[in-house]
């Protein structure tokens, strides 16, 4: 349906792609992956049209339709919301308007042409088109009473699922996203993959959301060393099985025939996983299609994310009594009572993000409760991870001098030791050398979690603790909490990190808290919770 030929792109001396002749077929969804900089975004540009490449050609079957999730969340500010669903399905929204332009000029002249566009419009089923994009807008919970205001009126989460909803609308062939979960809840998220797990046309995505690409992708698509290779199955099969490579290339010793044998058990064990997964539908043929031929080594670099503890904590943690906050007169949390104990690890998480982050600097000494009192145990030291970290790096030193900054002992202040931390980072030979006021987004998190892993705090605290990172730093980071002996305090909007990492779900809201020791997904498929938590947002 799509394909790319000889595809190249190149930046100066930089190349990104190198000939790549690759092609997307119908009833599959490709989660395109790749590290920072590999060039995910770049070839999603090239695909759609909104980037030539430096060569080759991108070939659409012709009379198919391609769809693409708008990144502007402004460009459609002067249209209503309805209008800015239906111009999502480009020839429909043609035909309507030059329809709409004739009938309010209309003359005799017009009546031939108006009877042709009719005939059209119809054959395009256009004239369920506005109640189809009033429930599409429904789904993604934007209300009938904002269908007709303009985009401009609307806050940014709002026009994220608009823009969704114009990118899903008039079935397109091809639906190409870009980090479609940016900005979304968790019920919203919960829709669209179900909404794609059963979406029977072509779908080409980047995300660096896991739970997602589970839930929706049939091929990983891997740019590495100016290649895109598909590899048949999920993210977490592409990563599994990558890293079972990996582990038997160096078995130089075993035998060929040992090797098959594992790798077969391997697929046989995930197949049965697929198929009784929530997330295993009729579209989901990928799990016959899984062979040994499609297992191979990643060259990826996955940091290595340790956290120690100097000492291990007491029973006693963190008490918390009738804790509130506030901004600007409006209810963020309160009357919030929680007892924190050892081994504990507290996915934390409000309808409002700005709740969680006041609560975080509160317990950081940050910022001042409008009421209420909390006590960490004498046993504990904590580390955290704010949201914002921009006043950590505001000089410019080296990364080793930054990082000396937190050393406690000579031995700790040694360059070699500090090497060792940021080395772990990938950080490593002149990358150390680095300033610390011009690092990217991800480079000043893994610096963040470098200083966490030197304090060797016992009580980690994280404030969405995956943003800016890459798919590779994101997998280690879960893995390391999940192994972590100490007690967490997490927000995230990444499910699996919540789903993996947490034993207990905390819920601030306006009017108290809700307090669980269950899985994340329990919690949020619940109904009796689920009836609890819209009582506990309502304004009283």
């Amino acid at each position: 349906m799509l394909s790319v030929s000889n595809l190249s792109v190149q930046f100066g001396k930089r190349i990104l792609f190198d000939e790549v002749s690759t092609s997307f077929t119908t009833g599959n969804c490709y989660g395109i992956i790749g590290a920072n900089g590999a060039g995910k975004s770049t070839f999603l540009k090239i695909i759609s049209g909104k980037q030539d490449p430096t060569s080759g050609t991108v070939h659409l079957e012709p009379g198919k339709r391609m769809s693409v999730l708008e990144q502007n969340h402004n460009l459609y500010d002067e249209h209503t919301v309805l209008e800015t669903v239906l111009m999502g399905n480009k020839p429909l929204y043609k035909i309507k308007s030059e329809m709409d332009a004739l009938y309010a000029d209309y003359s005799d002249e017009n009546a031939d042409r108006i009877g042709e566009l009719q005939v059209q419009f119809e054959e395009m089923n256009g004239w369920n088109a506005d109640s189809d994009a009033a429930a599409m807008l429904s789904n993604l919970d934007i209300k009938e009473d904002l269908h007709y205001v303009l985009m401009k009126d609307l806050d940014g989460k709002q026009k994220v699922r608009v823009l969704l909803a114009q990118a899903l609308f008039g079935n397109p062939d091809v639906l190409i996203m870009d980090e479609p979960t940016n900005d979304l809840d968790y019920e919203t998220i919960s829709w669209l993959e179900n909404f794609l797990a059963n979406y029977e046309n072509c779908v080409i995505v980047v995300s660096h959301d896991r739970h997602f690409l589970d839930a929706v992708c049939t091929h990983i698509s891997d740019i590495d060393f100016g290649k895109i290779n598909h590899f048949s199955g999920n993210y977490t099969f592409w990563y599994e099985s990558s890293q079972l490579a990996a582990r038997q290339r160096s078995q130089q010793n075993k035998k060929a025939e040992e090797k098959k044998k594992e790798l077969e058990e391997f697929i046989r064990r995930f197949s049965a996983n697929v198929a009784k997964s929530k997330q295993a539908t009729s579209r989901k043929k990928m799990i016959d299609k899984l062979n040994i031929s499609d297992i191979r080594p990643t060259s990826r670099r996955y940091p290595a994310i340790i956290f120690e503890r100097d000492r291990e904590a007491g029973d006693q943690i963190l008490n918390i009594q009738g804790l509130a906050a506030s901004i600007d007169g409006e209810v963020l949390f309160k009357d919030i009572d929680l007892n924190l104990a050892k081994g504990d690890k507290v996915v934390v998480f409000s309808k409002d993000s700005r709740a969680t982050t006041a609560f975080y600097q509160i317990l950081n000494n940050k910022q001042k409760a409008d009421a209420g009192t909390f006590d960490w145990g004498v046993t504990t030291t904590q580390s955290y991870l704010p949201l914002d970290n921009s006043e950590f790096f505001n000089n410019d030193l080296t990364l080793v001098d930054w990082l000396r900054q937190w050393a406690t002992t000579e031995e700790e202040r040694e360059e070699v030791h500090i090497r060792g931390f940021l080395g772990k980072m990938i950080f490593s030979g002149e990358e150390a050398l680095k300033k610390s006021n011009v690092l990217s987004g991800g480079e000043k998190v893994r610096c963040m979690l470098s200083r966490m892993m030197m304090v060797r705090a016992n009580v980690l605290m994280l404030d969405e603790p995956t943003n800016h990172l890459d798919l590779e730093s994101i997998t280690a980071f879960n893995n390391s909490l999940t192994n972590f002996k100490g007690t967490i305090l997490f927000t995230t909007h990444d499910h699996e990190f919540a789903q993996t990492v947490a034993n207990r779900v905390v819920e601030l809201t306006p009017n108290g808290v809700i307090d669980r020791y269950t899985t994340f997904d329990e919690y949020m498929q619940d109904p009796k919770i689920k009836e609890q938590r819209n009582k506990m947002y309502e304004i009283v």
